[in-house]
């Protein structure tokens, strides 16, 4: 058993030698499929349950295209609204986890409930002088009085580093699996990325130190057993 132990861990060594020169990481991308129901379960934990706002936030996804749903409870106004986004941008690794979304639609008022009929009747102002006379929407400046997301260009940038950055676990596995982008297809989103061999092996290496005796690995390719006492 020491010398097959051995010989496990100088390969591994040898395997972490090679994917360092290429910085650890595959160079083919894989795709990993990702149903509506787990996108909407993330958005949940991660986005609704921080925001205090927000009662209700969820997505129809569809071939390159989503259906945005959000249910606001602000000022003694409860309203659910929706508009339709185009996925541009998901970058997720240890140091970076952003979305970006280009706004295709204007946002859309589909049931409401108002505290008296001021607040009805300037909500409906507002977005009559924002959809008819500037020519804009107003849901990404909402968005961003209240810290949800970021607008930069007309572009909703949603940061999730301040939600995901806290967990340790999520920057562990990131730290093992780098999403380069991603594409909507009908209830589900696919994502891209590259394994980290070099976390994945560093991380096996750890868990063998912890349920394994110290070992001798030689520097060239011989394997030195230790000794049976």
């Amino acid at each position: 058993m020491p010398i097959m132990q051995s010989l496990i861990n100088n390969i591994s060594n040898r395997l972490r030698q090679v994917y360092q020169k290429a910085e650890g990481f595959i160079e083919d991308e894989r795709e990993f499929a990702l149903s509506q129901v787990f996108l909407n379960a993330t958005f949940q934990r991660f986005v609704t349950d921080n925001v205090g706002l927000l009662k209700d936030l969820h997505a129809d996804l569809h071939d390159d295209w989503l259906r945005l749903y959000a249910s606001i409870d602000v000022k003694g106004m409860q309203l659910t609204l929706s508009v339709d986004l185009k996925l541009l941008q998901m970058e997720l690794n240890k140091s970076k986890q952003l979305i970006a979304f280009e706004q295709i639609s204007n946002t859309q008022i589909l049931d409401a409930k108002y505290p008296n009929l001021m607040y009805q009747w300037g909500v409906q102002s507002a977005l009559f002088f924002y959809h008819k006379v500037l020519k804009k929407d107003p849901l990404g400046p909402i968005l961003q009085k209240f810290e949800v997301l970021e607008v930069k260009d007309d572009l909703l940038y949603l940061d999730l580093n301040r939600w995901l950055g806290k967990n340790r676990s999520i920057i562990d596995t990131l730290s093992k699996v780098n999403i380069n982008h991603a594409e909507l297809r009908e209830a589900q989103i696919v994502v891209m990325g590259n394994v980290n061999l070099m976390a994945l092996m560093n991380k096996m290496s750890e868990e063998e130190k912890i349920t394994q005796p110290a070992e001798v690995i030689s520097t060239d390719n011989s394997v030195t057993p230790i000794k049976q006492k």
